[in-house]
C-alpha cells in the first residue's frame, strides 16, 4: 500500500516537471521571435537599399590601415575589419590632407552631430574689446626756464593741484633777467634820443628796441609784463611764470629756494578735458575699424557711457597677441581718470553676407575647414575664407554656398576620421591582395 502510494507521488512530479518544462520553453520561444522580428519593413528596405547603392571595395584593419582583406574577417585582436566603400577611396576633395567620409545616422546621433544651414544675413555690427584710458599726449605742456635763477615764491604747490589758463606758477630771481630788463629800458631811451637826430638815426634807435625787445619774447617772460616795464620803467627782480593752458599739474619738481638752471622743468600740466582711450583689435577685425568710426567707453568704476570717435589705428601688429593698438578720443567732464579699465564697443555698420555658426569652423593649421553634410550620411571636407563676426556667426567669403548643410557638433571627430581616410587612401595606393 506504501509503495503503490509513493510510486503515484513519484509519477506525479515527474509529469509536473515535465509539464513545466514544456512551457517554459515555448513562453521563451515565442519572446524570442517576438523580439527577433524587425522594427519597421521601411527600415529594413531603406538599409538594404543603401547597403546596394554603396559598393565595398576591400576591408581594412580598425587598428592597422595596412592591413587589408578582400573579405570580411577578424584581427589579431578579434576586432572586425572595417569596410572601405568605393566612394570614400576614389572620391577627392578640394581639401588636400582629408577625405569624404560617411557617418551613417545611428552613429551621427550617437556621437552628438548636429547640422546647421548656411544663410545670407547681417553681419559685422558692434567690435567689443578692453580699453584702458589714457592721456592725451598732444595736451601736454612742460613749463621750463631758458635762464639761470633762484626760486623765490610757489603758488602752485602740489601735484594734481587743478590750473587754469594764466594762472601764476612760481616767481624766481635771475641778475640775467634784471640785466636784460636794464638793457631794453636803456634802448627805449636810445630810441628818444636819436629820434631827435633825424630819419636815419630813428630808425636806429627802433632796430635796437626790437633787439632787446625780442630778447625778452625769447626768455618767455609775459608781454603783460613787458608792458608793466615800459610804465614803469623800473626793472623787476622776480618775475613770474603763469600757466599756458588749463589743466592739472601731473608732474612738480621745483621747491622754494631751489635754484634753476636753463633747460630746467619745474611743471607739467595736461589738459583732462579730452583724453585717449587705448584698445587692443585682434587681427579679423582690423578690416572693419577706421579713423572716425564711432565708439562708446563704459567705465567700470562709475558704470556710466561715454561717446567718442577712432581717432587712429596703428599700422604694426604685435607679433605676439595678433592684435593693433586702437586709439580712440573721448571728451572728459572729469570723471575719466587715466588708467582707468572699461568695455570699449566699435559701432560698424552692419552688411549683408554669407555666415554660418562660428562653432563650424575647423582650423586645420594651414586652413579653415568645414564639412559638408550631402546627404545620406556623406560629409565633404570643404576649405573656407572667413571675414568678420559677429556674436555666434561668423562670415564666409569663399568657399559655400548658401542653402547648403555644415556641421555645428562633433565636427572635430569627423575631422580625425577625414584625416585618416585620406592617410588611408595614400598608404593603400595599391589594390589590396
Amino acid at each position: 500500500m506504501n509503495r503503490s502510494r509513493t510510486k503515484t507521488l513519484i509519477v506525479g512530479l515527474l509529469i509536473g516537471l515535465t509539464a513545466g518544462s514544456t512551457a517554459t520553453f515555448f513562453l521563451k520561444a515565442r519572446g524570442d521571435k517576438q523580439h527577433t522580428q524587425p522594427v519597421s519593413e521601411s527600415s529594413a528596405t531603406n538599409s538594404a537599399a543603401s547597403k546596394r547603392s554603396r559598393k565595398i571595395l576591400y576591408y581594412r584593419g580598425p587598428m592597422n590601415p595596412k592591413q587589408t582583406s578582400p573579405v570580411p574577417r577578424h584581427d589579431e585582436m578579434g576586432m572586425d575589419f572595417v569596410p572601405v566603400y568605393e566612394d570614400e577611396a576614389a572620391g577627392e576633395t578640394p581639401v588636400s590632407g582629408y577625405a569624404t567620409v560617411h557617418i551613417d545616422p545611428e552613429r551621427q546621433q550617437l556621437i552628438g552631430l548636429t547640422t546647421a544651414r548656411v544663410t545670407r544675413g547681417p553681419i559685422g555690427g558692434n567690435i567689443r574689446t578692453v580699453g584702458r584710458v589714457a592721456v592725451d599726449e598732444t595736451r601736454v605742456r612742460h613749463i621750463n626756464v631758458k635762464v639761470g635763477g633762484f626760486v623765490e615764491a610757489i603758488f602752485v604747490d602740489f601735484v594734481g593741484k587743478p590750473v587754469v589758463k594764466g594762472q601764476p606758477l612760481f616767481s624766481f630771481y635771475s641778475p640775467d633777467l634784471v640785466s636784460v630788463q636794464a638793457e631794453y629800458l636803456l634802448a627805449l631811451d636810445t630810441k628818444k634820443t636819436l629820434a631827435r637826430g633825424g630819419k636815419d638815426t630813428a630808425e636806429s634807435g627802433d632796430e635796437l628796441v626790437s633787439a632787446a625787445r625780442q630778447r625778452l619774447s625769447l626768455w618767455d617772460i609775459p608781454e603783460s609784463e613787458i608792458k608793466q616795464l615800459e610804465k614803469t620803467r623800473q626793472p623787476k627782480k622776480a618775475l613770474t611764470l603763469y600757466s599756458p593752458i588749463n589743466g592739472v599739474v601731473t608732474q612738480k619738481t621745483v621747491v622754494q629756494g631751489m635754484r634753476l638752471n636753463p633747460g630746467d622743468m619745474p611743471y607739467e600740466i595736461t589738459d583732462l578735458s579730452w583724453v585717449w582711450v587705448l584698445a587692443d583689435a585682434y587681427e579679423p577685425d582690423l578690416a572693419q575699424i577706421h579713423v572716425a568710426m564711432p565708439a562708446t567707453f563704459t567705465s567700470k568704476a562709475s558704470g556710466r557711457i561715454y561717446q567718442g570717435k577712432v581717432a587712429f589705428v596703428d599700422p604694426l601688429l604685435d607679433a605676439k597677441t595678433r592684435t593693433a593698438k586702437v586709439r580712440m578720443s573721448f571728451p572728459n567732464q572729469g570723471d575719466l581718470r587715466p588708467e582707468t579699465f572699461g568695455e570699449v564697443v566699435l559701432h560698424s555698420p552692419e552688411r549683408q553676407a554669407i555666415r554660418i555658426p562660428a562653432d563650424a569652423i575647423v582650423n586645420s593649421g594651414v586652413a579653415q575647414v568645414v564639412f559638408i553634410s550631402l546627404g545620406d550620411g556623406k560629409l565633404q571636407p570643404r576649405e573656407v575664407v572667413t571675414g568678420a563676426s559677429s556674436g555666434e556667426l561668423i562670415e564666409v567669403t569663399r568657399g559655400i554656398e548658401v542653402g547648403e548643410e555644415v556641421i555645428t557638433r562633433a565636427n572635430f571627430l569627423v575631422d580625425s576620421e577625414s584625416r585618416l581616410k585620406a592617410a588611408l587612401s595614400g598608404m593603400s595606393a595599391e589594390k589590396p591582395r
